[in-house]
């Protein structure tokens, strides 16, 4: 009894003791958690508190520098007070070209394609391309405005141009923008980029033939991007018809209309696309095209139809390591109307033609860039009385293959050498050249 009675006791003490210890042991834990969140929090308060200091003593210089321009006089006398401080931004983009041809540019042109606004072949030798000064700024909580003026050098003048003066909206509902002013038509995928976005020195042929290389007019635009997870926007313009491929502001000046939509998403995290479709229809009155010393003059309507696809790959959206770009538009045009030749004979004119490209760009690794671009145009052919003039197409398609190689120091500067073989005229030519872009102040984004 005595020694049931002491393995009894022992049994209870050493459950009592296990017990205890197990409340120790929770007791510590809870105290140690209690510490670490009292560590957290007093982290947590002293950097607030420095995030605070940061933003008192950044609200206080953008005060002090605020109170120095509004006490800065400006040269006309006035004062510029408060958030009305002109205070645009600048960017100015460089350009020059060396290039060869094999054959004379002067003589180039393109059977049954007479060229026309700024279309043409690359000017030969040294030469310095557009300076571009972009300026733009906010105007107030609803409008934005962006100024392009190129400098350009023309048989040995210098040249001042405006090519792009807009105002954009920024506080419409719904999804809704509209632009209104001088700017780059928004039909195709390449029309409303500017030339150092380009990934080859000069545009395809069917954007030289159809489009005069790019176009540009006078109007309004209005855009609406749908409230979705895939990328869905429409689009239509109102435009003076003044600019090729349209001429002579008719219709009393509201002679060009175009309407566009465009979709894209991504798909995984490597791979994005884009696609879309565009319409321009447009009046003309003396349109002028082909040789500078004997053009030809087309009144009449132009329908102008361009799909486009577009399809990047970038691994895990790693851009600037490695991405590789597939891109091709097609373009249809017909024209109706008639044509006035040299000798002052004018032929009723009814023309179906299309042209196509299709390029592929790739880097392989930071800065460098390989690219490859084939063009093809086709025509039909228009019957004996064209023969002999320069609307008469020639048997084989005219067809061009490009290839391209680039070297980029930073997102602000590129050197571009380019190898072209153009057989789209009456002779083949060979062409190869190097191109410079530099850039300076502020550079926008560019788009998809």
């Amino acid at each position: 009894m005595y020694l049931l009675a002491r393995l009894f006791f022992y049994t209870y003490v050493f459950i009592m003791a296990n017990h205890v210890f197990a409340q120790d042991i929770e007791t510590n834990d809870i105290n140690s958690l209690r510490s670490a969140i009292d560590q957290l929090k007093q982290d947590y308060d002293t950097r607030i508190q420095e995030l605070e200091n940061r933003l008192a003593a950044a609200e206080q210089e953008v005060r002090q520098a605020t109170v120095a321009v509004t006490n800065t006089p400006i040269s006309s006398g006035l004062r510029s007070s408060g958030n009305s401080a002109f205070n645009p931004a600048i960017g100015i983009i460089f350009e020059g070209l060396a290039w060869n041809h094999d054959k004379d540019p002067d003589t180039y042109f393109i059977p049954g394609f007479p060229l026309g606004g700024e279309a043409g072949p690359v000017p030969e030798g040294m030469s310095l391309g557009e300076t571009e000064i972009d300026i733009s700024a906010n105007v107030d909580d609803k409008f934005t405005a962006f100024l392009t003026t190129p400098i350009v050098i023309e048989d040995g003048d210098v040249h001042l141009e405006v090519e792009e003066a807009w105002i954009e909206t920024t506080a419409l509902p719904a999804g809704f923008s509209a632009r209104f002013g001088r700017f780059f038509s928004d039909i195709g995928y390449l029309n409303n980029k500017h030339a150092h976005s380009w990934d080859f020195v000069d545009q395809p042929l069917n954007y030289q033939v159809f489009l005069g290389n790019q176009y540009i007019d006078d109007g309004i635009q209005l855009r609406w991007l749908a409230p979705t997870d895939l990328y869905l926007e429409l689009g239509g313009e109102l435009l003076r018809g003044d600019r090729y491929p349209t001429r002579g502001a008719t219709h009393s000046g509201f002679g060009s209309r175009t309407i566009y939509g465009r979709a894209g998403g991504d798909v995984g995290d490597s791979h994005s696309w884009l696609a879309g479709v565009s319409y321009l229809r447009g009046g003309n009155s003396d349109r002028s095209s082909g040789n500078e010393d004997t053009p030809i003059f087309f009144s009449g309507d132009t329908d102008l139809v361009i799909t486009n696809f577009i399809w990047k790959w970038s691994p895990y959206g790693n851009w600037q390591e490695k991405n590789f770009v597939f891109q091709t538009e097609y373009i249809f045009r017909n024209e109706q109307g008639e044509y006035t030749l040299p000798d002052n004979q004018v032929l009723a004119y009814d023309a179906d033609q299309s042209g196509w490209y299709v390029q592929g760009i790739y880097q392989p690794f930071p800065r460098w860039r390989f690219g490859m671009r084939y063009d093809q145009l086709s025509a039909d052919n228009l019957g004996p009385l064209f023969n002999n003039t320069q609307l008469q197409p020639q048997d084989n398609k005219p067809e061009r293959f490009s290839f391209m190689v680039d070297w980029s120091n930073s997102e602000f500067s590129r050197f571009r050498l380019q190898l072209t073989q153009d057989e789209s005229g009456l002779d083949s030519s060979t062409q190869f050249g190097l191109q410079y872009l530099h850039s300076i102040g502020a550079h926008g984004s560019h788009s998809f």
